[in-house]
């Protein structure tokens, strides 16, 4: 097989293993119409600038080099597998890997706020997964936070001399952890505790998602440091273009 096809192969067999795991199960992240109106809209709007810096971003990758698409095209199905397995946490929203480290690494967080978005928009249509009214909410905490965090440690741990897999392992743990900090603080503000006010209601959220979030994210960890290792062996040059090795030296 030529080149490319041992790349679309691996690529095949990768989101194939990773979605036999997916069967019967489903993510929810903010459900339809949990928030209120005015929260809704607030952080519909604060993702405006992201989203448009992100589209940006993947039309200039595009334009430098097709062949980029489908690295873009795998980052997306990663981030839509991933998201899709679900642990029930709490009222309202639930557990579950993002995926979204993968992509803020090879592409940046602001591209990865489209892949985010792309992915919400069809869970909430497609599978009744999280909402419409919640996609700015959800889109802020999936798609922009963790991906800037997950960016911005990817970015510094190489510099502190972190061998490369290790920084790829911390920062889509980190990235992972942050999104649902992001989300409690979400959940938090709109729904603030009786007793102990804003403070004490993240605390609440924090401390449910922490049981069953911190295994997701060493296992999201794991696979974005396997999936980065299979890319680096057949699809060297694709991410080399995407100034993957000069950025992790």
């Amino acid at each position: 097989m030529t080149h490319k096809q041992k790349t679309t192969v691996l690529l095949s067999i990768v989101f194939t293993v990773i979605m036999g795991f997916s069967l019967n199960t489903g993510a929810m992240h903010i459900m339809e119409g949990y928030l209120p109106a005015g929260y809704c809209i607030g952080w519909g709007v604060l993702c405006l600038p992201f989203l448009a810096a992100g589209f940006f971003s993947i039309k200039k990758t595009i334009s430098q080099n097709r062949r980029t698409l489908t690295i873009l095209s795998m980052a997306g199905a990663f981030v839509f597998v991933l998201s899709s397995l679900k642990i029930p946490s709490v009222t309202g929203s639930c557990s579950h890997m993002t995926g979204t480290g993968l992509g803020a690494i090879l592409f940046g967080p602001c591209a990865t706020s489209i892949l985010g978005i792309i992915v919400l928009i069809f869970q909430a249509i497609l599978l009744a997964h999280g909402g419409l009214t919640t996609l700015g909410a959800n889109t802020f905490s999936m798609a922009i936070a963790g991906p800037l965090v997950s960016y911005g440690l990817y970015k510094l741990l190489p510099k502190l001399k972190v061998n490369r897999l290790v920084s790829v392992f911390i920062a889509a743990f980190i990235g992972d952890l942050f999104t649902y900090c992001v989300t409690s603080v979400q959940l938090a503000m709109a729904y603030p505790s009786e007793t102990g006010g804003y403070i004490a209601s993240v605390l609440k959220f924090l401390g449910v998602f922490a049981p069953t979030q911190l295994p997701l994210a060493v296992l999201e960890g794991i696979l974005t440091v396997l999936i980065i290792m299979a890319l680096e062996n057949y699809a060297k040059r694709e991410i080399a273009v995407l100034g993957y090795f000069r950025e992790a030296k």
